[in-house]
């Protein structure tokens, strides 16, 4: 048995986050990846890209704070090797690409600004295997602050993918129209219409939090009308109420409500009644790619100042 330690970075409209994860390589047996530790650091880079179409010196600062802390994490846990990918937050921004090169020369740090198409690939390439019946129909959606992915999964394989531009940041800070909205429908609306039943699987930050805040045992999903009920418990209370009498990051209390929507919207359109809540995300999908490319760019790079990894 082989246990070798490979990371993950995920700089989103919401947040910045870590996941390291343990790959167990062993005989006769499928890899294993098994989380080591997850961190996140609620750095609002949407606020300053969508509303302002470039990030803030002050949150440029906290990118390259953030990755150097990383380094230094994953340095010291023996992370062998790391993939970072930043979405739609960095990618809209008019100087996205100059702060990214700057944190790479002051930190050694190397990040990649990927599209949304990709951002869908890499989200589909995680472990669901074990929740998709071969004859059935799933809509996966990943909810971020700038972008939400979706990918039509029928018998077992993946048969259609896209990014929209609508996430909880953006929503909060009214930057989606009633077009962009009707762009998700037509499109939902026009892959799942030959099919006669569709089941969601959610994924994200906040469909994690609406999961555990069910009280539903992990494995066990979600019922579109709990969801709906759901929604309106929290759209009744104050933002402060939220954080104080449901015990919700104040990152969290505000982007909940946006995210519960498009599930809720998502489910309407595709008619799904059930929504299955794995767990997983894009630092999952970057760490299985980057294991299973290890001759390509996605194999990722060695952590600043640690042993690297031979590939």
């Amino acid at each position: 048995m082989e246990i070798r330690k490979l990371a993950a970075i995920d700089i989103g409209s919401n947040a910045i986050r870590l996941l390291v994860q343990n790959v167990i390589e062993a005989a006769d047996r499928p890899v294993q990846f098994n989380k080591s530790a997850l961190i996140r650091v609620p750095v609002r880079l949407g606020e300053d890209s969508f509303r302002l179409g470039r990030i803030s010196e002050a949150n440029a600062g906290r990118i390259r704070d953030t990755l150097k802390a990383f380094s230094l994490l994953m340095r010291v846990s023996g992370v062998e090797r790391y993939r970072a990918c930043a979405t739609s937050a960095m990618r809209e921004a008019t100087n996205g690409k100059d702060i990214l090169e700057k944190a790479r020369l002051e930190t050694g740090m190397a990040v990649e600004l990927i599209d949304g198409q990709r951002e869908a690939a890499i989200i589909a390439a995680t472990d669901i295997s074990r929740l998709i019946r071969q004859e059935g129909t799933y809509l996966y959606i990943d909810v971020g602050g700038g972008s939400t992915e979706y990918t039509v999964f029928s018998d077992g394989q993946a048969v259609a993918s896209r990014s929209f531009r609508i996430g909880t940041v953006r929503l909060l800070g009214d930057s989606v129209t009633a077009a962009d909205w009707q762009d998700v429908e037509t499109w939902i609306r026009e892959q799942v219409r030959r099919f006669p039943r569709v089941e969601i699987i959610g994924s994200g930050g906040n469909i994690n939090k609406l999961h555990k805040m069910s009280g539903r045992k992990q494995g066990e999903p979600l019922s579109q009308i709990w969801l709906n009920a759901h929604f309106h418990f929290l759209n009744s209370m104050t933002y402060e109420e939220r954080i104080s009498e449901l015990g919700l990051n104040p990152d969290r209390a505000d982007v909940i409500i946006p995210a519960t929507r498009i599930f809720l919207m998502s489910a309407k359109w595709s008619r799904a009644k059930r929504i299955h809540v794995p767990q997983i995300g894009l630092a999952d999908g970057i760490i299985r790619t980057m294991y299973h490319s290890k001759s390509k760019p996605e194999s990722g790079y060695a952590v600043p100042g640690g042993e690297g990894f031979d590939s």
